[in-house]
């Protein structure tokens, strides 16, 4: 596994900069790449598209629609069993008006019980929900400037893409091959380099 210096820039006209400040300094050009990161959700890392299996608001709204359908069925029931004495409609009237309030039944919890919006911190992609449906990702889109370093360099890397305007500067291990980091994973969180996780002022 190699040690490996990353920052996140907007525009690659930044990123391009950064780059050659990291060439000035001494870095090579098979030891630097750039590449875009996608927003949450454009990863396409399964088939049908996205990223995780469900959405992360999504996870609770099995239940809703379970407890619609059962109390729009009750009150659809109880609807069909009123027009059938009050207007002596055929039964069949109280079997779809009961079927009827079930499907709106379901539709209404299924939709009180899916969120949208923020999440919370604890629905993020940490390192242990990693790869879960129900975690979103923590990193951010944008250009992302990857340095492959020893041990020796990481502080001077890190010092260069923070000062050149890197955004979370972070510190990976991965598979670093052909010039590029080959096992990039867009939706793991960063680890950021405390140090240098912010550009300065």
């Amino acid at each position: 596994m190699s040690l490996i210096i990353a920052g996140r820039f907007q525009t690659f006209p930044k990123a391009e900069a950064a780059a050659q400040r990291l060439f000035a300094g001494g870095f090579v050009e098979e030891d630097v790449t750039l590449f875009y990161v996608a927003p949450s959700g454009q990863h396409a890392r399964i088939e049908t598209g996205g990223d995780h299996h469900a959405d992360a608001g999504a996870k609770d709204a099995s239940k809703g629609a379970g407890k619609g359908v059962t109390i729009g069925a009750v009150i659809g029931a109880i609807v069909g069993a009123g027009v059938f004495v009050l207007s002596k409609a055929p039964w069949l009237a109280a079997v779809l008006a009961a079927g009827a309030g079930a499907y709106v039944g379901s539709l209404i919890g299924a939709m009180s019980h899916a969120r949208s919006g923020k999440r919370d911190p604890a629905q993020w992609t940490t390192a242990e929900n990693h790869g879960s449906a129900n975690a979103l990702d923590a990193r951010h889109s944008g250009v992302v400037v990857a340095v492959h370093v020893g041990p020796e360099l990481q502080a001077q890397a890190a010092a260069i893409l923070r000062d050149a305007g890197g955004i979370e500067v972070e510190r990976a291990t991965g598979q670093w091959r052909n010039g590029r980091w080959a096992d990039f994973d867009p939706v793991k969180p960063p680890e950021p380099v405390r140090e240098f996780a912010e550009p300065r002022a």
